[in-house]
């Protein structure tokens, strides 16, 4: 006999403003615990010194998850020269050092001219990725180092926003990049490139997907919350399920075809796109899933929602 999840079966996407400090799964945990929700995950890690967008999928929610860890995102970061870490942020251990007070705004912006458009990355020692099940900064903090093979990425926008001068010079940056990214990288990349060292001061996470900080909430809004009682107001803070598919041709389909979607059969669409896959509702605007479109025009069901009861 399946063991009953314990909490409330609530549906939905809570974008948070992960605050400094916290991981990715100390915010999830929290976050789950004040809605006391039986089923809930994040989207994709954010560092502990990172803050931000961190959308959180609850209940029905978690199945699309993988559309938030696929998406792009944005960030605004502050870069330190001058000093090189060992994980490519404020904190790791300081291995290098030196006086950066030569370099000049216009040699940061021709650096940065490398690393827009489509690049190779190698991952940090520092990142959550996985060698044989164990995560790299797990590995690091033990001081094993392995090899990791470069990535492709694309890095869509990269503007020098800031630069202020000094012995450890600060360059403030805004990046919009495709998943996978690994902004530390950068960072120490362009380190190399001025051949001063560089880390990751700040890191600011201002997008990921369709969601951007207006949408977020912090955790002290909900914790107000729930300390007077509130939660309504909380439920009605989560974003539908489907909002993380909005990039996503919509089809609409009729009660009857809705029934036989359900039952895990292809449907017929008048109007639908040619291929590819699609949200689906029906035309009461009742969320179904994801549906695939098939050779011969029919919708086959992908990935479909749990009704409401």
């Amino acid at each position: 006999m399946a063991r009953r999840r314990r909490g409330r079966p609530i549906d939905g996407i809570l974008v948070l403003d992960k605050p400094l400090g916290l991981s990715s799964n100390r915010a999830l945990q929290t976050a789950k615990h004040l809605y006391f929700a039986a089923k809930a995950g994040h989207t994709g890690s954010l560092d502990p010194l990172a803050t931000g967008v961190l959308p959180l999928c609850f209940g029905e929610a978690t199945k699309f998850s993988q559309y938030l860890l696929d998406a792009d995102k944005a960030y605004t970061s502050t870069f330190t020269l001058g000093t090189a870490t060992a994980s490519g942020d404020a904190d790791g251990e300081i291995f290098e050092q030196m006086d950066a007070s030569h370099i000049s705004e216009c040699d940061v912006a021709t650096a940065l001219e490398q690393f827009r458009g489509e690049i190779e990355q190698v991952p940090s020692m520092y990142s959550a990725l996985k060698k044989d099940g164990q995560p790299l900064y797990k590995l690091a903090r033990q001081g094993i180092e392995v090899e990791r093979k470069s990535r492709r990425v694309v890095i869509k926008q990269l503007e020098l926003r800031e630069f202020r001068p000094g012995a450890a010079p600060e360059v403030d940056v805004y990046i919009e990049c495709t998943k996978g990214t690994y902004v530390r990288s950068i960072a120490e990349d362009l380190g190399k490139a001025l051949e001063c060292g560089a880390f990751v001061s700040a890191l600011r996470r201002t997008k990921a997907g369709p969601f951007t900080l207006d949408d977020s909430v912090t955790l002290q809004t909900l914790e107000a919350l729930k300390e007077n009682e509130e939660l309504r107001q909380m439920d009605e803070l989560l974003m539908p399920a489907d909002a993380a598919l909005e990039a996503m041709p919509l089809v609409r389909l009729s009660e009857s075809s809705g029934y036989y979607m359900r039952q895990g059969q292809p449907v017929m669409v008048p109007n639908a796109p040619c291929d590819g896959m699609v949200r689906v509702a029906l035309e009461t605007g009742e969320f179904l899933g994801i549906g695939e479109i098939l050779d011969d025009g029919r919708v086959a069901p992908r990935r479909l929602v749990v009704a409401a009861q």
